[in-house]
C-alpha cells in the first residue's frame, strides 16, 4: 500500500496546477478567518490601523502578484522546454515536478487570490479594529514570505531546464530508484525459479502500454484465493502489448480446475510512459539517450557523455554497496515469484548507445574503457562479467571507428585490463 501511495503522490506533484489551486482555496480561507480574532475586547489593546493604508497595501500586492506569477510561468515554460530539447523530452516529468518552482508558483498565485479577496472584504466593511490590525499584520507577513521565495525561486529558475541540473534529476531519481529496487530485488515477493509448463495459464495485459508498478500484494491475496502460484514474467518498464505475457499461474494440486483471473490482470498498473520510482532501468535509459544526444553530429559535446559515464559508475557502485541486515525487505508474499533486474540488461541500457555512438571519439572510448575497468573490480561477480563484455564490445566498435592509429592504440591499451581481470580469477 506504501508503495502505490508513494507512486500516486508522486503522479500529484507531476500535475502542475494542483499546489496552485490549494494554495489558492486556503488563502481565500485565511481572509475568513481573520474575522475570528475581531474581537471588540482585543480590539482595544491593538494599535489602531486605518483601512485606507491596508487597501494600499494590498493593491500593490495584488497588482505585483499578477505579474509575478505571469512572469513566472513563462520562465517555467522556457526551463521545461530547454530541458526537453537540450536532454531528453523523457526527462520532462522530473523538470516539472521541481518542488522549489511548484511551491514559488504556488505563493505568488496564492499571495494574488488573497490580496483580491481581502480587499473586497476591506471595502465592503468586513472587519472591526481588531480584524485590520490582524489583517496588516498577515499582509506584511505575506510580503516579506513573497519576497524570500522570489529570491530563492529567481536562483532556481537560472538552473531549472539546464543540462548540468537536468542530468543532476536524472541521477538522483534513477539513485532513488536503485536504492529501494537493493532493499525489494523481487519486490515483496520471493525470488522466480519457474519456467512455464504444459499446464500454466498465461496473464496477458489488457491494455498496451508500460508496466508502471506491480501490485505485488493485490497478486499475493489472488494467488491465495485461487491456490495457484503467480511468477510474472513483466518487470515495471517492460512493455505490454497483445502476445505479451505479464505473468504466468502454477496451480497447486488442490487449486480449482477454473480460474477467475481477471483480477490478476488488474494488478498491473500499465500506462503510456515509463515512470522512475519503480522502474531503475528507465533512469539509465535516460541517461543513455542525453549522451547519445550530446555525441550527436549537430551537438558534438563529448565532455557531456564523459560526465555521464562517470555518473553511471557511481550508480553501478550504488547498486553493488552491501545492505544492512534489517534494511533488506524480505518477500512476505510466498506465491508471487518476482525475478530480479539482471546487470547484464541494466549495463546493456546504459553503455550500449555511448559505445556505438561515441566509438570514433578517442575520449569517450577511452572513458569507457576506465569506467569497465573500475566496474570489473567492486567485488560483484556479474557486474565483472558485464563489464569485460561491454568492454570488449566497445573495442569493437572503437577497431572500426578510430582511423588514426596513435588513438587506437590509446584504447586498446585502457582495455588491457581484461587480461588483468582473466589473471585475477585465476589466481
Amino acid at each position: 500500500m506504501g508503495d502505490r501511495l508513494r507512486f500516486f503522490i508522486n503522479r500529484i506533484r507531476e500535475r502542475l496546477w494542483i499546489k496552485p489551486l490549494v494554495m489558492s482555496v486556503l488563502s481565500a480561507v485565511i481572509v475568513f478567518l481573520v474575522k475570528v480574532l475581531d474581537i471588540e475586547e482585543i480590539g482595544q489593546f491593538v494599535p489602531r490601523v486605518t483601512q485606507d493604508s491596508i487597501e494600499t497595501l494590498l493593491t500593490i500586492l495584488s497588482g505585483s502578484m499578477l505579474m509575478i506569477a505571469t512572469f513566472a510561468v513563462g520562465s517555467m515554460v522556457a526551463a521545461y522546454s530547454s530541458a526537453s530539447n537540450n536532454a531528453t523530452p523523457r526527462a520532462f516529468s522530473l523538470i516539472i515536478s521541481d518542488d522549489v518552482s511548484q511551491n514559488a508558483l504556488s505563493t505568488f498565485i496564492g499571495a494574488f487570490i488573497y490580496s483580491v479577496v481581502a480587499l473586497i472584504a476591506m471595502k465592503n466593511g468586513y472587519y472591526g479594529t481588531a480584524g485590520r490590525f490582524v489583517l496588516f499584520v498577515l499582509t506584511v507577513l505575506i510580503l516579506i514570505i513573497v519576497i524570500v521565495t522570489f529570491v530563492r525561486w529567481v536562483d532556481r529558475i537560472a538552473r531549472l531546464g539546464r543540462l548540468k541540473g537536468t542530468i543532476n534529476k536524472v541521477e538522483a531519481a534513477t539513485a532513488s530508484a536503485f536504492k529501494r529496487r537493493r532493499h525489494a530485488p523481487t519486490l515483496g515477493g520471493v525470488p522466480a525459479w519457474r519456467q512455464p509448463t504444459h499446464g500454466s495459464q498465461v496473464i496477458y495485459g489488457t491494455t498496451i502500454g508500460s508496466v508502471q508498478q506491480v501490485n505485488v500484494t493485490a497478486l499475493q491475496a489472488c494467488a491465495e484465493k485461487l491456490q495457484v502460484r503467480i511468477t510474472l514474467t513483466a518487470l515495471p518498464g517492460t512493455f505490454s502489448a497483445p502476445g505479451r505475457a505479464l505473468a504466468f499461474i502454477t496451480r497447486d494440486s488442490s487449486g480449482a480446475a477454473d480460474l477467475d483471473i481477471s483480477q490478476i490482470a488488474k494488478a498491473f498498473l500499465i500506462g503510456d510512459d515509463r515512470k522512475f520510482e519503480e522502474d531503475p532501468r528507465f533512469g539509465l535509459v535516460v541517461l543513455s539517450e542525453i549522451a547519445g544526444r550530446a555525441l550527436s553530429p549537430a551537438v558534438n559535446d563529448p565532455g557531456t557523455a564523459i560526465y555521464i559515464i562517470g555518473v553511471f559508475v557511481r550508480l553501478f557502485a550504488l547498486w553493488c554497496e552491501p545492505i544492512e541486515e534489517g534494511d533488506r525487505q524480505e518477500g512476505d508474499n510466498d506465491r508471487v515469484e518476482v525475478p530480479e533486474i539482471s546487470v547484464q540488461d541494466m549495463f546493456d541500457d546504459a553503455f550500449t548507445a555511448i559505445a556505438r555512438d561515441g566509438a570514433s571519439t578517442v575520449e569517450v572510448a577511452g572513458r569507457l574503457q576506465k569506467a569497465f575497468e573500475s566496474l570489473a573490480f567492486v567485488g560483484d561477480s556479474a557486474m565483472r562479467d558485464a563489464a569485460l563484455r561491454h568492454a570488449r564490445m566497445a573495442l569493437a566498435r572503437a577497431e572500426k571507428a578510430l582511423q588514426l592509429p596513435e588513438d587506437l592504440q590509446i584504447v586498446r591499451e585502457l582495455a588491457g585490463f581484461a587480461n588483468e581481470v582473466q589473471l585475477h580469477e585465476r589466481l
